[in-house]
């Protein structure tokens, strides 16, 4: 599992290609990311709803076995939860707001939906339990381990600037996060982190080097000690 930077076509405004690409990059790490959608700050973007066109077909797709709890109404998308009610999560094409949600799939380990949210600040998933609605924000696609007792994510960019490995677990109807790993080398842009379960109790992370030399990148693992704490050996 390698994270990236992803740039969906509504983010580049139809510049050239580097340039474009350079606005976006450096809009990124300007503001985390915000649910809010400021309808003042410009009008709709076509690269939005060109975007947005897009993906839709390609989500439906992946929600047609799914269809009494995912649907699509426009730019709103809707999970049912366990008791019937429905959580709404609204697409913004305003602007700096601007943001998707997008189905992914339903994770039935941790009994939520997983939502990638491409926006022009940031890239991220929205994970919806079904339980009672609750929301995280999370980096990377769950991963989880041999025992589904839970599972790792991991946020590798240098902008916005994040580099950790993040280990979670299902507590009291949501999700509680047992142990944040930093990942230093993704916030200096030399190497791009990955990881990976060995047993429940042990990760192996593995990083290249960014710059596509064919010197070999570090390699670590995390492993959870008799006492609960998830501690690194091998940097």
């Amino acid at each position: 599992m390698q994270m990236r930077l992803l740039v969906p076509r509504f983010l580049v405004r139809r510049l050239a290609p580097p340039l474009a690409i350079a606005i976006a990059l450096l809009a990124t790490a300007a503001r985390a990311q915000t649910e809010a959608c400021d309808a003042a700050a410009a009008p709709p973007s076509a690269d939005f709803e060109h975007y947005a066109a897009e993906q839709w077909p390609r989500e439906a797709e992946r929600f047609k076995t799914n269809r009494e709890n995912v649907s699509r109404e426009a730019d709103r998308l809707r999970l049912k939860l366990e008791n019937g009610d429905t959580v709404e999560l609204a697409d913004c094409p305003h602007g700096d707001t601007a943001h998707v949600y997008l189905y992914e799939r339903y994770d039935e380990a941790g009994r939520f939906y997983v939502v990638r949210r491409p926006a022009f600040k940031d890239f991220s998933y929205t994970l919806v339990m079904r339980a009672g609605g609750k929301q995280y924000t999370v980096y990377g696609t769950p991963v989880w381990s041999q025992d589904k007792a839970r599972f790792l994510t991991v946020a590798c960019s240098w902008l916005p600037p994040r580099g950790t490995l993040t280990v979670h677990a299902p507590a009291s109807g949501g999700l509680a996060a047992e142990a944040e790993i930093k990942l230093p080398t993704c916030l200096d842009e030399t190497e791009t982190c990955s990881a990976r379960w060995d047993n429940p109790s042990w990760i192996a992370v593995t990083c290249t080097r960014s710059d596509g030399s064919s010197r070999r990148g570090s390699e670590f693992v995390v492993m959870k000690g008799s006492d609960g704490t998830w501690k690194t050996f091998g940097r």
